[in-house]
């Protein structure tokens, strides 16, 4: 008699474990859950937007709230990332790499300038509810690490920061573009 009941009971148990999990979902999970496209992924996505111990990123009470959230993070990310540039190219370091390194380095300093005022532009309009202009400007800022790469001829040179912001901006514009499919 036990024994017939220990399937009954293994598949109680397994309902109540994925009715939990589905309970804990969060609009972040969701968003994260459907991009799952080839270049981000539902992984990416939320490791991306929660790296920070601090961030609110599970609090997010909507999409659009997880929306302008990645947009704050990715305008976050640059202004940081341009502090980084702005560092490395008055270091020592860059004087004794060469005209050719510090010169890439000053034109990635004015493309993380650039940025910086874009995302902060793009994160007010997703706050607001407007993605379309933001979803460009988050698509261009996707390709600035790669510029920062090749106009530094030296990889070394650029802080870790670069690297980093490519993630941050991609799963930004994923997310924003997710929002304007949902319309």
């Amino acid at each position: 008699m036990a024994s017939s009941m220990l399937p009954a009971l293994l598949l109680f148990v397994a309902f109540t474990a994925a009715g939990i999990a589905a309970a804990e979902t969060t609009p972040l999970d969701e968003v994260c859950g459907q991009l799952g496209g080839f270049y981000v992924t539902p992984e990416l996505c939320a490791s991306a937007l929660c790296s920070d111990p601090t961030s609110p990123c599970r609090a997010a009470g909507d999409a659009p709230a997880v929306a302008a959230l990645a947009v704050r993070l990715a305008a976050r990310n640059a202004t940081a990332t341009k502090a980084s540039v702005e560092a490395a190219l008055s270091s020592s370091n860059a004087t004794f790499a060469g005209a050719e390194v510090t010169k890439g380095l000053q034109a990635c300093l004015e493309l993380y300038a650039g940025a910086v005022t874009a995302l902060q532009w793009a994160a007010a309009s997703v706050a607001a509810g407007q993605y379309r202009g933001a979803r460009e400007v988050l698509q261009a800022a996707e390709y600035i690490p790669a510029g920062c790469n090749g106009m530094a001829g030296d990889v070394a040179a650029l802080p870790k920061e670069n690297g980093g912001f490519s993630y941050m901006a991609m799963v930004a514009h994923a997310v924003v573009a997710s929002r304007i499919r949902d319309y």
